[in-house]
């Protein structure tokens, strides 16, 4: 019954995935079928990352009352409800509205899926996070594609039906597997928010430390991944999407292997190598020119970042008792991701103030670099919450 679980976990996560990357592609013929401009049309983008952030701490609390099971059965059903709205979208408002219930309940699946897969394999977390992250990073891969298919043959409700019914049966599926597991509620919730943030809060800032600003440069970086190669390096529009991509497929094998690094190695060293080769490879990024070079450099930039994310989550979730993850984990997710998310904005600016990609990306880099430094001398003395 584990093994369903957990199956039906990665069928999910890539549909949730899939709603939040699926708008990139859509942007055209949602101008079209609405008649709007580009800055109006993209605020969808944001709408659908900014309801991923919403939920996060608050679904911290719900989980203090509700099993994560449960609440993990209701993002689906969320997701459903949000796919469906789009589908009979009349308006820029409602599909608007549609796009941020889409990502209010990726982001509260995350909260609660990923301490339930810490719950269901204590001693192999970082492998089966992994696994989980490598479905969602596949839905990033494909995600271009399937629109483009589906496209093809119809509009893009289409892909919002697809989606909608997609969505609900794996809820079904869901809901039976939790309604016949003998554990479906062996968990029991810590019902003191606060005082779970009090006795882990530093471990939840040295998460935070670890990520924040390697997740800020990243935000920045691949959202003008495109741009930057057109305008830096001289490299073609279809090119540079297709180096972008790479980018994201790389994650493939990083969520896949690094997951089981995470499990065998310890955890601050490994972590510290990753956010050491995240900076190398964004400096050897801003000193390559050569498209063999960039594509190398664009794997080693994919494969590095998405094995951050596999080893911070075990990081994090190994060093917490299990009635306290939920608070805590979805304290360390949501305000990772509500400074990372400021990243775009960041190098958006400054670009437009003047400095280089480069010089901005370099600066990006060295602050990483930065915190690197000061990790490591937390670490090798003692300092650091201790996280297997």
């Amino acid at each position: 019954m584990r093994r369903h679980l957990f199956g039906t976990l990665c069928g999910l996560v890539f549909l949730m995935n899939f709603g939040r990357t699926v708008f990139a592609p859509l942007l055209e013929p949602l101008m079209v079928a609405f008649a709007v401009d580009k800055a109006t049309v993209g605020v969808l983008v944001s709408l659908v990352w900014l309801g991923t952030a919403i939920p996060r701490i608050p679904m911290g609390y719900v989980l203090t009352h509700v099993s994560r099971r449960r609440a993990v059965l209701a993002t689906g059903v969320l997701l459903s409800a949000a796919s469906g709205l789009l589908v009979v979208a009349n308006s820029l408002i409602v599909v608007q509205a549609g796009t941020l219930l889409l990502g209010v309940a990726t982001g509260a699946y995350f909260v609660a899926a990923v301490p339930l897969i810490a719950e269901l394999y204590p001693n192999a977390v970082g492998r089966n996070v992994g696994i989980h992250g490598a479905a969602a990073q596949l839905a990033a891969v494909l995600a271009p594609s399937i629109v483009i298919g589906v496209l093809f043959f119809a509009s893009w409700r289409a892909v919002f039906a697809l989606l909608a019914v997609a969505a609900v049966s794996f809820s079904v599926v869901l809901a039976a597997v939790v309604r016949e597991s003998q554990t479906a509620d062996g968990a029991t919730p810590d019902r003191e928010f606060l005082a779970a943030l009090q006795s882990h809060w530093r471990l939840v800032a040295t998460g935070l430390l670890m990520v924040g600003v390697a997740g800020f440069t990243w935000q920045g970086l691949f959202n003008f991944y495109v741009t930057y190669l057109k305008a830096t390096k001289g490299i073609p529009a279809s090119t540079a999407n297709l180096l972008l991509t790479v980018v994201f497929a790389a994650g493939l094998p990083a969520f896949w292997f690094g997951g089981r690094l995470a499990d065998r190695l310890p955890h601050v060293p490994y972590i510290l190598a990753i956010l050491t080769g995240f900076v190398g490879s964004v400096v050897a990024l801003t000193r390559v020119g050569d498209p063999l070079a960039v594509l190398v450099v664009s794997i080693a930039i994919g494969y590095s970042i998405h094995s951050l994310f596999p080893a911070l989550d075990t990081y994090v979730l190994s060093a917490l008792p299990d009635e306290n993850r939920d608070a805590a984990y979805a304290s360390f997710t949501g305000l990772s991701l509500l400074v990372e998310a400021n990243g775009t904005a960041a190098v958006g600016t400054l670009t437009e103030a003047g400095y280089g990609f480069d010089a901005v990306f370099g600066a990006l880099a060295a602050l990483v670099g930065a915190v690197v430094l000061v990790v490591a001398a937390l670490y090798v003395t003692g300092r650091l919450p201790s996280g297997g």
